[in-house]
């Protein structure tokens, strides 16, 4: 945090010597991702720029911003959205290849093109412990279809819930060994009859209220329900996810503010915010959120899915899982 303060400072300062416009004090950032203002405040505080936060829904992102951007309207500095989102902008032309030299600390992998992971929408199981005896607790994801499970699952509806889809194909790609032990896991799981909400965020909701006793889920909500009585099954296979990331776009109004953010925004101080206030895990080293044990568990990044194998994908899941 120093460091970003001590590098503010001094480009201040350059500014002035050699007589070039002091920054607009102004930030202006498009992402889909949900409570961030505690981060947005402490930019502020830091920084004293402005930052002004837009959300768009993940299925209208791109249209809003290659529209925007095509009619030389673009008002985003910076942008944070899915990996692949990313990529088709990449592709536009509507992203700079700015590289935060915070991101020096950062896995390379997580660098590519002037896009920038920071995170992954990590996906586990989750269960209510009041209802669950501690043997139950699944340890693979192979458990979900024991007899025990049948009528006690929630779920977002795999026909139709995209991160849902692209978790399924992630166990076929990434977890399971063959195909078949991944269509054994997937018609054992159906034959349990699982409870389908629309996504993942009603999914807490009939575990906390023991209606359900286990779900497929996000580990993030045992911080933002808190006191509810959740915990996540430390399985011995990895958890998946799909990639958050952000950039810098190449039209930005404000360049050098959206640097500035991009750099707060990498940072541990950033960082921790989002892991400890929200749950969520993050790429930054040696930062992730205060859930005992997801220090040792193992999280990857999964691809996420064209929009041509997620229809093809649901249409074969809801055959699979009988939704109609």
């Amino acid at each position: 945090m120093k460091k970003i303060i001590y590098i503010a400072t001094i480009s201040l300062i350059l500014c002035l010597m050699l007589n070039i416009p002091i920054l607009a004090q102004k930030v202006s950032f498009y992402a889909n991702i949900t409570a961030i203002e505690p981060i947005m405040e402490a930019f502020e505080t830091a920084t004293g720029i402005d930052g002004e936060y837009t959300r768009i829904s993940t299925d209208k992102f791109l249209a809003t911003v290659i529209t925007e951007f095509e009619a030389g309207k673009l008002q985003a500095d910076v942008i944070q959205a899915p990996i692949t989102v990313l990529d088709l902008l990449n592709e536009r032309g509507v992203l700079s290849d700015y590289i935060s030299p915070v991101a020096e600390d950062y896995q390379e992998w997580t660098r590519k093109d002037g896009i920038q992971l920071f995170g992954i929408e990590y996906v586990g199981l989750i269960y209510n412990k009041e209802m669950v005896d501690p043997e139950e607790v699944p340890k693979r994801y192979e458990d979900l279809t024991d007899p025990i499970w049948k009528d006690r699952i929630v779920m977002a509806n795999p026909s139709i819930h995209p991160t849902t889809i692209s978790w399924l194909v992630g166990l076929k790609e990434n977890v399971f060994e063959t195909e078949e032990a991944w269509r054994d896991f997937l018609e054992g799981l159906a034959a349990n009859n699982p409870m389908f909400v629309a996504s993942f965020g009603p999914t807490p909701a009939p575990i906390e209220s023991g209606e359900k006793h286990i779900g497929i889920s996000m580990p993030k909500y045992i911080i933002t329900k808190a006191p509810a009585p959740l915990d996540w099954a430390r399985l011995e296979q990895p958890l998946l996810g799909t990639p958050r990331a952000i950039a810098v776009t190449s039209s930005a109004p404000n360049p050098e503010e959206a640097k500035a953010f991009v750099d707060y925004w990498l940072s541990n101080e950033a960082m921790s915010i989002l892991a400890n206030e929200v749950g969520e895990y993050v790429l930054a080293p040696g930062v992730f959120p205060p859930i005992k044990d997801m220090d040792k568990a193992e999280v990857i990044a999964i691809r996420e899915l064209s929009d041509e194998e997620i229809q093809r994908w649901g249409e074969e899941f809801a055959e699979i899982f009988d939704v109609y």
